[in-house]
């Protein structure tokens, strides 16, 4: 016998990777009764409508969220205060608010300022992704055994945020909840700053291609070739996630820069034991993090089939 739906009617703000990937995995687990879709562009709907991944797709934002007992904001972080301005006086009753952003407190901020009373704001962030966009990016296995981190402030209702976390579980999910401003600062260095370190080496080496002749795309090895496939990833999105956590991007950077210094001082005075010591810890956190199931030891990191 199979699972009872979590949400009757599930809306979509956005179908592009993250959207879409929920969407197939709703569908994979029969977690929602209707899923719907929303986009303001004409061709993005039609992309979307391709795929077949919803039971309804909209230009209308009013349409979209009609009943829905979900509504999940799955477009960049600067968008959300405006959708959920337009949005929020056609909520139901009873309804769930939540996003899929890297960033919690310009969620909180933006968002919650329209949420009427009787709808619950819950900020969710499923740590899964590729470098990959758009309707046909998606896919129903993205977010198994990754974590989904909410979010909730002070006071929310505590059977929607039960609800919610049942709903990322059944998605596949393991599921953490954590106060916005730490989740924050945790994403800052495992995510935020690894971003901007890829954007910043790829764009430099892109600087250096004309100097050396077309050798640094030729000789691409691993390290950069890794590099340029998380800077790769949708620039709209990572302009707004560094716009709206920069207290926290900028703390972790000034302790990348003195942990880097330091690194420097080393090289230059031919420190071998420090340089060992450091690259042996950081192999162990590599290690941990397979033991953690969180990626594989396989070679080329597993990559062996074109992603979705």
């Amino acid at each position: 016998m199979s699972a009872p739906t979590v949400f009757d009617k599930v809306a979509l703000i956005g179908v592009g990777l993250i959207g879409s990937s929920m969407a197939h995995a709703m569908r994979r687990g029969g977690i929602a009764g209707h899923i719907a879709g929303y986009t303001h562009r004409k061709e993005t709907l039609e992309r979307a409508r391709a795929v077949g991944f919803a039971d309804s797709l909209h230009d209308s934002l009013a349409a979209a969220v009609k009943d829905a007992d979900l509504v999940v904001l799955a477009t960049p972080v600067g968008t959300f205060g405006e959708l959920a301005k337009e949005m929020a006086s056609h909520l139901k009753q009873g309804a769930i608010v939540s996003d899929v952003g890297s960033v919690k407190t310009a969620v909180v901020r933006d968002v919650a300022p329209h949420v009427p009373q009787g709808v619950h704001l819950i900020p969710a962030h499923p740590i899964a992704g590729t470098e990959q966009s758009g309707p046909e990016a998606g896919f129903a296995e993205l977010f198994d055994n990754r974590w989904c981190i909410l979010t909730p402030v002070a006071g929310t209702d505590a059977h929607a945020v039960e609800t919610l976390k049942t709903f990322w579980q059944r998605l596949g999910s393991n599921v953490e909840v954590m106060d916005p401003k730490h989740h924050d600062l945790v994403l800052a260095i495992t995510s935020h700053v690894p971003h901007l370190i890829a954007y910043n080496i790829v764009g430099t080496a892109a600087d250096l291609e004309t100097v050396t002749e077309g050798e640094v795309i030729k000789f691409s090895a691993g390290g950069f070739r890794d590099f340029t496939r998380i800077a790769a990833s949708d620039p709209t999105m990572w302009r707004d996630v560094f716009l709206n956590n920069r207290e926290a991007v900028l703390e972790m950077l000034g302790r990348f820069n003195e942990d880097l210094s330091a690194l420097q001082r080393a090289i230059r005075w031919g420190d071998g034991d420090m340089l060992f010591n450091l690259f042996t810890r950081t192999r162990a956190i590599r290690r941990s993090i397979i033991d953690a199931g969180q990626d594989t030891a396989d070679a080329n990191f597993g990559r062996t089939k074109k992603t979705p």
